[in-house]
């Protein structure tokens, strides 16, 4: 992908990785910071729940050492209320520390998708040239729950791990300092592989991550496009490749696993090797007289306690790698920088608008094909409530002209303005709200008629809706429907026909009610009688508006006002139908083809 995104699919470029890191800390950070003081009372239910954990082998060690010899049975009884009331204190802070952060990991991975997705729907589309939507489904879904284990679980059980690693080594220190001074001897040899081991389970899970999301990828362009699938027979051969991605993402996700086995194999493997090899000493020192049974025990407990926590940390260890590894993936996105963006101080559209349109001199290319010029200084000026239609060769140009009036993209010379107000001087937002767009595959939501309609003004009320609904000539077909308005459309509208799904669209423009129209091919796939429906709602929306129509057909631009030509990314005629058919040039040459004459 490009850099300019952001987003490198692999990672970042190694030299880049620490400054990445701080980058993905600091973003974390954002969406912790709201709910401090659910973190500080965790932190606090942590402290409680490793101190009270601490507490008991000292409970014990003077059970052993005073409870069974010359201390009275009053004593005994208090040692064990005492030890019971720690263990209330224990259960107590564990339920806190559980419902807190459990909590606050739903709460930030609910916070950090709505903020993935709000984000995804402002990126221009370069990014999604180079971002196929399943890896980017998948940074929104399988990532963001990687995290929500790691807030609202894994991240409680290390600090708790590591609170009573630490804790431990203390007690250790105080009930016996020279077989603590073993066992911080034999350290370095146990923490060194959970640094080495632990960076390479961090890479591995982000590479195993990618591969999922090459899988899932995958498995939604074939399912979006079932039917073509299955139209040419396809299926065996779409199963063997997606079969082909969930292998190598099994093999990556195995290979992960494997160094985390090899990982907490060694680390139990060190670590009760040395509480085995400091036992034998103090079971020495016992013998000897040296230290007590009780003061033996205490230290065997929090040796166990010790290693159990080194033992949880190094597979919690892997576990924060993978999270690291999908906290990257989403945030990356988050951090991802817009080609389009707002100016620090957008200048407004003159109220009312009147709808003029102007291109001055504008070249463009793609991002993604940036040594093939579209548009090669291109002018084009049209007066406020005139149509003008757009024809030519495929490959003029002609769609272009629309995706850079939205601003989808900005020209790479010249300027476009609307009302006298440049794209680029604008909020895009404020752009789109001054055109209404139907294009040649109108786009229908999987709800209901009503708020796919509403979809054009949400503020919208019923009746409003209903006369768009009619405006559109949509009612012709909406009141043969059981439920009429209400009635549930499926995915992308497949419970209707072509044409009802543009009606569908003309009706949503309608409600708009956008003083610029942007029509892209809206009749071209439509049988003879719908498009004469659809025609005469577009003919109604038409009136009072600056239209500008881009049509392969030329018979459905023939009433048009003026008529521009272009051909490779520049306009070569202008002029009403009968203007053009006498200059004998492209357009008289692709009317010949299509009305032969």
């Amino acid at each position: 992908m490009a850099d300019n995104n952001n987003i490198n699919k692999n990672g970042q470029r190694s030299e880049d990785a620490p400054k990445r890191k701080a980058c993905e800390i600091n973003l974390l950070w954002v969406f912790l910071s709201p709910y401090k003081s659910t973190i500080v009372k965790a932190l606090v239910a942590l402290i409680v729940a490793a101190a009270s954990t601490l507490a008991i082998p000292q409970a014990i060690r003077r059970i052993i050492d005073m409870g069974f010899t010359s201390v009275s049975i009053e004593y005994i009884n208090l040692y064990f209320l005492a030890l019971l009331g720690v263990a209330i204190i224990l259960a107590l802070a564990t339920f806190a520390r559980y419902y807190l952060v459990t909590w606050l990991g739903e709460r930030v991975v609910t916070d950090i998708r709505r903020e993935v997705f709000s984000k995804i729907l402002t990126l221009s589309p370069v990014f999604f040239e180079n971002n196929r939507s399943g890896d980017i489904l998948s940074r929104l879904n399988t990532d963001t729950t990687v995290i929500q284990s790691i807030v609202g679980s894994t991240a409680s059980v290390a600090l708790r791990n590591l609170l009573t690693l630490i804790g431990g080594l203390m007690m250790m220190l105080y009930t016996n300092w020279l077989l603590t001074t073993y066992v911080f001897l034999l350290l370095p040899f146990i923490v060194a592989p959970l640094i080495f081991l632990g960076r390479k389970v961090r890479v591995l899970s982000r590479t195993s991550q990618d591969k999922i999301a090459d899988a899932s990828a995958t498995a939604n362009e074939t399912i979006g496009a079932v039917q073509t699938v299955q139209s040419y027979t396809q299926e065996n051969f779409e199963t063997t490749k997606y079969k082909g991605f969930i292998e190598t993402a099994f093999d990556a996700a195995i290979e992960r696993t494997k160094m985390r086995a090899i990982l907490t194999f060694l680390i139990i493997l060190l670590v009760f090797g040395a509480i085995d090899l400091v036992l034998w000493l103090g079971a020495r020192d016992v013998i000897a007289g040296n230290i007590s049974g009780g003061e033996l025990t205490a230290f065997v407990i929090y040796a166990v306690l010790v290693a159990g926590a080194m033992g949880a940390l190094s597979e919690v260890y892997g576990e924060l790698q993978r999270a690291a590894g999908s906290a990257g993936r989403c945030l990356e996105i988050i951090a991802t920088v817009s080609e389009i963006k707002p100016p620090e101080n957008p200048i407004a559209f003159p109220a009312p608008a009147k709808g003029r349109l102007c291109f001055d001199n504008v070249t463009f290319a793609y991002p993604s094909r940036p040594t093939e010029t579209i548009l090669s200084g291109f002018n084009l000026d049209v007066r406020g409530g005139e149509t003008v239609a757009i024809v030519g060769p495929s490959g003029a140009g002609k769609t272009t002209v629309f995706q850079l009036l939205q601003r989808f993209y900005d020209p790479l010379g010249g300027k476009i303005t609307i009302d006298d107000v440049a794209l680029t001087d604008a909020d895009p937002v404020e752009v789109r709200k001054h055109l209404a767009v139907v294009s040649q595959e109108s786009i229908v939501f999987a709800t209901s008629i009503t708020e796919n309609i509403r979809y054009g003004n949400q503020d919208a009320t019923d009746e409003m809706i209903i006369a768009a609904a009619k405006a559109a000539r949509a009612d012709e077909f909406i009141d043969r429907l059981p439920e009429g308005m209400d009635t549930f459309l499926g995915e992308r509208g497949t419970r209707l026909s072509g044409g009802q799904r543009q009606r569908i669209a003309i009706a949503r423009a309608v409600l708009q009610d956008a003083q610029i129209l942007l029509l892209d091919e809206a009749t071209s796939a439509l049988d003879a009688e719908n498009e004469k429906l659809v025609q005469a709602a577009l003919e109604k929306l038409m009136q009072n508006k600056t239209t500008l129509v881009v049509a392969h057909r030329l018979a459905t631009v023939l009433k048009a006002d003026r008529i521009v030509v272009m051909d490779h990314g520049q306009i070569v005629e202008s002029g009403t139908h009968d203007q053009l058919i006498t200059k004998d040039g492209l357009y008289a040459h692709l009317a010949g083809l299509q009305f032969g004459v």
